[in-house]
C-alpha cells in the first residue's frame, strides 16, 4: 500500500495556561475524533509542540484526499464541536488564508539512503 506524508504548522495562543489545557485535551482525544481521522484514510498522525508552534505529521493511504476529509468533517457534528473547542486555543499563522487553520508545509530537504 502506497502512503503519502503531509506536514502542517499552526500556532497556539501564546498563553501558558491555554497551552497546558490544549495539551491536556490531546492526552485524551475524543474517540469520535480518532475514528473520523482513521475513516478518512489517515494511517498515522502526530502533533509536536515548541513554544506555541504546532507541527503535525500525517501519513495517509491512497484513499485519502483533502476534499473528502473536509466534506466528512463538515458533515460530522462531533468533529465540528471538537474544532470549535480547539479554535479557542489556536490562532492562524500570520500567512494563513482566511479560514485556514493548519497550513500545509513544503518539504525542502530529504536525506537519501
Amino acid at each position: 500500500m502506497k502512503t503519502n506524508r503531509h506536514c502542517f504548522a499552526l500556532d497556539l495562543i501564546n498563553d501558558a495556561e491555554l497551552i497546558s489545557a490544549y495539551k491536556k485535551y490531546h492526552e485524551n482525544v475524543w474517540p469520535e475524533i480518532e475514528k473520523s481521522i482513521k475513516d478518512s484514510g489517515i494511517l498515522a498522525l502526530e502533533i509536536y509542540l515548541v513554544e506555541n508552534r504546532l507541527f503535525m505529521i500525517m501519513e495517509v493511504n491512497e484513499t485519502f484526499s483533502f476534499e473528502r476529509k473536509d466534506k466528512m468533517d463538515a458533515n460530522n457534528p462531533k468533529v465540528q464541536e471538537w474544532e470549535s473547542l480547539m479554535w479557542k486555543y489556536q490562532q492562524a499563522l500570520p500567512t494563513a488564508k482566511d479560514g485556514e487553520k493548519w497550513v500545509l508545509m513544503d518539504q525542502i530537504y530529504q536525506l537519501k539512503a
